[in-house]
């Protein structure tokens, strides 16, 4: 099962008391907000999305969307997101549970901006019912993150 493998990371980490499991789905970033009471753009959520290898992951503030033509300026292919099969096969986890803890090796993983806004996110450890709150330099160390970028946009104020 997936969220035994993003608590054998966080375990491996020393870090696996801090792994929360719901009773109720935070598949969605509004689901996951509402279980763990906090604004949605504080969710992390994890964007997959194919290459000529494989998959990339892109972090993301849970109120940000992908700009097409920053994610084509910074990657020169176009933005298509993996199908929920591909997503299971190459990432490793489901749908809702996405995220680089405990995923398959090798796919490379990009924090985006829209996520400095914030003292301490939740991304997802592996299930749809489960997340971590991890400070800015926590989540670039634990994710194995190549780097910050730039290709989301933010809700017009």
């Amino acid at each position: 099962m997936s969220i035994e493998k993003g608590l054998a990371y966080f375990r491996s980490l020393g870090m696996e008391d801090r792994v929360m499991e719901f009773t109720v789905s935070s598949a969605t970033v509004d689901l996951a907000a509402k279980a763990l009471g906090v604004e949605g753009a504080r969710i992390a959520k994890t964007l997959s999305f194919k290459t000529e290898t494989g998959c990339m992951l892109i972090l993301a503030a849970g109120d940000a969307r992908i700009d097409n033509k920053k994610f084509k300026e910074k990657f020169h292919f176009k933005a298509r997101m993996l199908s929920a099969e591909e997503v299971q096969e190459l990432v490793g986890h489901p749908i809702g549970g996405v995220c680089p803890f405990g995923c398959n090796e090798g796919i490379p993983v990009y924090l985006d901006d829209s996520l400095k806004r914030f003292t301490t996110v939740f991304p997802a450890v592996g299930s749809p019912n489960s997340a971590i709150e991890l400070d800015l330099e926590e989540l670039f160390r634990c994710s194995r993150a190549l780097e910050w970028i730039d290709v989301c946009k933010l809700p017009e104020a």
